[in-house]
């Protein structure tokens, strides 16, 4: 049963956006347990608006002292266990990144986003020692351009796709307003109305497109450990 976790030490980078949209999707097929561990607790209340999906449960993490439990037993119930993690570096997070089968570390195309990311891989490598076993983790860019980017933004991002010891997805998370939509009116991309939200259909298509390369990531990780094995 994949665990995915959803790091990033520095607030803003749409962790929560991604991890919620990647949830949606996959509860389009299977059951998916969503672990809300943001103090601010923001899918919590979007799990409270109209159109939850039927197949996702919104857990609302009670603290550092019972994310393991809250991980078991999500991973027991439920074939994908998604944990949207707080927005610093601490306890809870080494905690469930200890658990996960990968580690999506999303950032925007800016220079405090590729730091505090540099960090959170230092971080997981850190854990990786402490547990004795190897994280997958990947950088996911976020609230990117789906058209025009920025110089600093093409920079940064090649930055990161032509590190080897690094692996960054393909897809991205276009800043789009249907992602913010969700957050304002509850239920996912695929339960917006295409007339009061701009571009859906080519959210809808960036969000298949994102949930297709994790799936075929968790493919290769299983794969891998099962060759190692």
């Amino acid at each position: 049963m994949p665990i995915i976790s959803f790091a990033n030490s520095k607030g803003g980078s749409g962790k929560t956006t991604s991890a919620l949209l990647l949830a949606c999707e996959l509860a389009t097929a299977r059951p998916v347990t969503i672990i809300d561990a943001d103090p601010r607790h923001p899918l919590t209340t979007w799990a409270k608006l109209p159109n939850k999906p039927r197949n996702l449960t919104v857990v609302t993490n009670q603290s550092e002292k019972t994310i393991l439990d809250e991980i078991e037993a999500a991973a027991a119930r439920d074939p994908f266990v998604i944990v949207d993690l707080e927005g610093t570096a601490s306890r809870l997070t080494s905690y469930a990144i200890s658990q996960s089968d990968l580690v999506l570390i999303p950032m925007k195309e800016q220079q405090q986003d590729a730091l505090a990311a540099i960090e959170l891989v230092q971080e997981i490598h850190r854990d990786m020692k402490a547990v004795r076993r190897n994280i997958p983790f990947a950088i996911l860019f976020t609230q990117t351009k789906a058209a025009v980017k920025s110089r600093t933004a093409r920079f940064i991002s090649k930055q990161f796709h032509d590190n080897p010891k690094l692996t960054t997805l393909q897809a991205e998370i276009n800043e789009r307003d249907a992602f913010s939509a969700i957050f304002a009116v509850g239920g996912s991309v695929g339960t917006l109305n295409s007339k009061e939200v701009n571009n859906l259909e080519s959210a809808q298509l960036n969000v298949h497109a994102f949930a297709a390369e994790v799936i075929e990531l968790l493919r290769k990780t299983k794969d891998a450990r099962r060759e190692i094995a």
